[in-house]
């Protein structure tokens, strides 16, 4: 029996919110914190306003939208550069000048409207670059499992890989009722008990954390030579963000690019950046765990992203219980990972299933095939301090072939056509 979608503007009761919020969190909280962690900052800040981030979304989006902010990770390496240069605070003025640019683009993309997305990224183009938003995670989750970069496999990381994996796949054909709504959940718990046995986990931070503490708030200072370093991330960070909206929209069944807009996803994106990093945070962008958990589920409800943002909140503000959850060995999120990045990378070839592309024609079969390799061969293109590489470097190549094509029909020079 097919499981019962949950639409984005539907109430879900209280007995289900709260495992559902907190499944969510769950999902993010792995990816998100390691970033300030790289970045050597306190994530208790990062976890605070990837809450608010999310909350200004739903408002700016009319709850249109179902997305979760959570750190971005475009961003490491410019800042990295800028922090050891400059130091943290002016990599921050870095963030809202990118946040600032952002929402301009968000302006001009409301004034001029959205119809180029389907001239730069048909769905031949948009349908490979969807997909490798998972499929170069995949790495990651073996990397977090620790099962690929290491001397030696420990078999206790394996036993617990396993566990979480199977209880999160048999979960989706077995469990019934409010339990087949929350799998990604049940499968971090016995994950986690399965930690606890093998006697892999640490508790000793724990104790020492205290019960309430307020996040670290600093405000951000401006340098030219650090602006202009992470700058060029505004061209990763927007790809990446349409690239996350249509296969948002794809999974929950709606154009999201034409409702609530693009602009206005756009813009409350960026705008949670400018003030992430006004404040002391690191920059915020659409989560792909996230998207994975509603395509596993079937629950679209944005209050439930809602939920989940307070969760974020309210951990930020309790020293145990955020350092408890950090806790979570990688082989719990590896064991996730696997499956959440495999659902989006499934999305993307449901769009090029749904429309029906047309492998006969020779632009389709080059723009898929170009963009697949690409983002799969490991090709790093630099741009000063930025570096593309992966799906974002596979879209622009997607894109700047597409803008050739059309620039080619309008000619009549394509034999194609």
């Amino acid at each position: 029996m097919e499981k019962k979608v949950i639409q984005v503007e539907e109430k879900v009761p209280a007995k289900m919110l709260i495992p559902l919020s907190i499944q969510h969190m769950f999902a993010m909280f792995g990816a998100s914190v390691l970033v300030p962690f790289v970045l050597g900052i306190n994530p208790a800040i990062v976890l605070f306003m990837n809450g608010i981030g999310t909350l200004l979304f739903i408002l700016i989006t009319k709850g249109k939208s179902p997305a979760y902010l959570g750190s971005s990770f475009a961003f490491l390496a410019p800042a990295g550069i800028v922090i050891a240069k400059y130091g943290f605070e002016y990599a921050q003025g870095g963030f809202v000048v990118v946040g600032i640019c952002g929402c301009i683009l968000a302006f001009i993309i409301y004034k001029f409207g959205t119809d180029w997305i389907d001239i730069v990224l048909p769905p031949a183009a948009m349908g490979p670059v969807v997909a490798l938003i998972g499929l170069e995670l995949a790495g990651n989750a073996a990397e977090n499992a620790g099962l690929v970069n290491v001397d030696k496999v420990d078999m206790r990381n394996v036993i617990v890989f396993l566990v979480t994996l199977g209880v999160a796949v048999f979960g989706q054909l077995l469990f019934r009722g409010f339990l087949s709504v929350i799998p990604i959940l049940v499968a971090i718990i016995c994950g986690y008990v399965t930690a606890a046995i093998c006697g892999i986990l640490n508790f000793s931070e724990v104790v020492k954390a205290p019960w309430f503490a307020l996040p670290h708030f600093q405000l951000a200072k401006f340098n030219l030579g650090a602006i202009i370093t992470i700058l060029p991330v505004l061209l990763v960070v927007t790809s990446e963000h349409i690239g996350h909206q249509v296969v948002t929209g794809k999974i929950v069944g709606r154009d999201l690019i034409k409702d609530p807009g693009l602009h206005k996803t756009l813009f409350s994106d960026y705008f949670s950046t400018a003030l992430s990093g006004l404040i002391g945070s690191v920059p915020t962008t659409t989560y792909g765990e996230n998207i994975g958990v509603m395509a596993v589920t079937k629950v679209y409800s944005v209050q439930v992203i809602g939920g989940a943002a307070i969760c974020s909140i309210i951990v930020s503000l309790c020293g145990k219980m955020s350092t408890l959850i950090s806790t979570i060995p990688g082989p719990v999120i590896g064991g996730i990972s696997i499956l959440l990045y495999g659902m989006i990378g499934t999305s993307g070839l449901r769009i090029l299933v749904d429309s029906q592309v047309d492998y006969g024609i020779n632009r389709n079969l080059i723009l898929t095939s170009v963009i697949f390799v690409i983002g799969l061969s490991g090709i790093s293109v630099n741009i000063g301090s930025v570096s593309l590489t992966g799906m974002i470097l596979a879209c622009v190549v997607g894109m700047l072939l597409s803008l050739t094509f059309y620039v080619l029909d309008k000619l009549h020079l394509t034999n194609d056509q």
